[in-house]
């Protein structure tokens, strides 16, 4: 992985790859490369180490002409960051060039044995392993290229979205999926690759999402014929896809990552609107009405998910259990999928991705189904694979999200399991009118609630200064705030790279409480909530250990203010909702670190945005 970009058309193809590469940023990489075909039926391949805009310099002098071509930005599995590991690789002839992202997981067993007949490689790479043997069986067997390309899949396991440029047949891309996301773009006798349509939005808003195991021809002057690796012709699904070109733009801001966080207002409103009705005194999810049945018989819900869609899981955990009185359980994805799990026919899993095709996550659904479990997906990313495997679901409609360190999608996730909760809640008949109204109201008022908090940004971004010198963080709730301190500690090592840890605040005397010294920061979400005086009992215990104290407290609180070295206050809301408006400022924390310290924020060295492989 991370990023694919492909054109074939009338138009210079560079221009068009080095855009859709610079689309793609956000999804973390570590070098980027291009194959183009030119005039003279020539296949060039530049890649370099480094930024999409080392590449464009390395191409300065090069002849970048032509209007077919591929582009590809890697973020490292097999092989170090590299030139001669990124991507587009040559086979060996130099006919064939391919970008692939995935893991071929028997690639050591194919490598050797072409290297038993005679074929040398250039890198390190999984991904060389399937060029060359495409090539291999184009000349052992005579075959054309879309016919090379399905005897090699067969061959192959693993995750996989490729796309492959033949010198010798210049009108035409093959590009194939299997785990992992492709996304075909139509223009007016053009057409587009992407790994999402972002790259493709500019030109056409006509696409085709490649399903598992489909091979996509597009030739010059022909219509997009898809088919599958037993070559059966495939029906075509043209889909419009809406998304604003703005969304994808920083707008003005320095960064994507704090557009995103000032973002949530308006996004929280997306998400909630047309299932909170204009009076504010009802949920609707069409999941309950179309699928009341499945859900209100389940004896269980299993959550499923990876990195900060876990922690909103977690936070979905005690808002199911406690409204609707059925037991929950949040598992790990890439965990779930590997320990044979028990569940069964009765049992909804809930599966949660940002992206709609973290492969961890995929996998535990695809498990579940074998298992007989009903499927309800939580995901951002329209027509992305999760969705398209999960019985039903809900979108969170916050929009595109371009920093690596999810922050609006964290929200909108939290913002839609209290909306299930809510409304499986009333079906099933376990909630009181009052409390129901009462938490409806408060979740319909969120996005403003948001908007004070957005205005403590100056006074974090001045608090971030003094602790850019800490080396480690703990971050301490309780209830449904132990949650957030898991996301907040998240937030600040993806992005800023100090160590955090996040704990239940009741857990610290069983072990951290060893670590807390004058050099120690102790994040403490401290609102006014059931557990508040033992929350302040543990501010005091930092305190006696000369631990510096930064404490998130509902306004108007002068208690805490006394002992903490440093409070932001936070609008009252209730208990269930207090995540939605105390994970702002840490977000915020996070972003004012990394900037002090010159971090790369929405690029952050080593992550992906979409996890693609295991």
């Amino acid at each position: 992985m991370c990023g694919i970009v492909g054109y074939l058309g009338k138009r210079e193809a560079f221009p068009i790859l080095i855009k859709g590469l610079r689309r793609l940023e956000y999804r973390g990489y570590d070098s980027a490369g291009v194959a183009l075909i030119n005039g003279d039926d020539s296949l060039n391949v530049y890649k370099t180490k480094g930024k999409v805009d080392n590449l464009v310099e390395f191409c300065a002098d090069k002849d970048v002409s032509g209007s077919v071509g591929i582009a590809h930005t890697r973020w490292a599995t097999h092989g170090e960051p590299s030139s001669r590991n990124a991507h587009p690789h040559y086979s060996t002839s130099k006919n064939l060039a391919i970008i692939h992202n995935g893991i071929i997981e028997n690639y050591a067993d194919i490598k050797k044995n072409l290297q038993a007949k005679g074929v040398t490689f250039q890198s390190d790479t999984d991904t060389e392993v399937l060029v060359q043997l495409v090539e291999y069986i184009m000349e052992r067997k005579s075959l054309d290229l879309l016919t090379a390309v399905q005897v090699a899949l067969h061959q192959v396991f693993g995750a996989y979205a490729i796309a492959i440029l033949d010198r010798r047949d210049p009108t035409q891309i093959i590009a194939a999926r299997k785990q992992s996301p492709l996304v075909v773009g139509i223009g007016e006798g053009e057409f587009f690759l992407g790994s999402d349509a972002s790259p493709i939005i500019e030109y056409t808003d006509k696409v085709v999402y490649l399903e598992d195991g489909n091979i996509a021809v597009m030739r010059l002057g022909e219509e997009l014929k898809v088919v599958s690796i037993l070559n059966e012709e495939q029906a075509l699904e043209v889909k419009t896809v809406d998304i604003d070109l703005g969304q994808i733009e920083k707008g003005g801001y320095p960064h994507f990552m704090l557009k995103e966080i000032f973002e949530q207002p308006e996004c929280l409103t997306n998400c909630m609107r047309g299932r909170i009705n204009v009076e504010g005194d009802h949920v609707t999810l069409s999941a309950l009405i179309d699928y009341r049945r499945q859900l209100l018989s389940a004896k269980r819900v299993v959550i499923v998910a990876c990195g900060t869609s876990w922690h909103a899981g977690l936070i979905g955990k005690q808002t199911i259990e406690t409204l609707c009185r059925i037991p929950v359980e949040v598992e790990y994805a890439s965990e779930f999928r590997y320990r044979n799990p028990v569940v069964g026919e009765d049992d909804v899993v809930i599966a949660i991705s940002q992206s709609g095709e973290t492969a961890d996550t995929l996998a535990a659904v695809q498990l579940a189904k074998e298992k007989g479990a009903f499927i309800y997906g939580i995901c951002n990313a329209i027509g992305s694979s999760i969705p398209r495997a999960t019985d039903t679901g809900t979108y969170i409609h916050v929009g595109p999200e371009i920093g690596v360190a999810s922050t609006k999608a964290f929200t909108g996730q939290v913002t839609v399991l209290t909306m299930f909760a809510l409304a499986l809640a009333e079906a099933k008949g376990t909630i009181d009118r009052s409390d129901y109204l009462k938490i409806v109201r408060g979740l319909n008022e969120i996005p403003g609630k948001i908007e004070e908090v957005l205005k403590t940004n100056p006074k974090v971004a001045d608090l971030a200064r003094t602790f850019t010198y800490a080396h480690n963080f703990l971050y301490l709730g309780r209830g449904f705030s132990y949650p957030v301190a898991l996301e907040g500690a998240l937030k600040l090592k993806e992005i800023s790279y100090i160590h955090a840890e996040g704990y239940p605040a009741a857990e610290m005397k069983h072990g951290p409480i060893a670590l807390i010294d004058s050099d120690m920061p102790v994040v403490v979400i401290a609102t006014h909530n059931a557990m508040y005086e033992k929350v302040l009992s543990n501010i005091q215990e930092i305190k006696a250990r000369q631990g510096r104290v930064i404490a998130l407290v509902t306004q108007g609180d002068d208690n805490i203010a006394k002992i903490a070295d440093e409070v932001i206050e936070l609008p009252e809301v209730m208990e269930c909702l207090e995540p939605l408006v105390a994970t702002i400022p840490l977000q915020l924390l996070a972003y004012h670190v990394a900037v002090c310290k010159g971090k790369n924020v929405d690029q952050p060295r080593n992550l992906a945005k979409s996890v693609t492989v295991e």
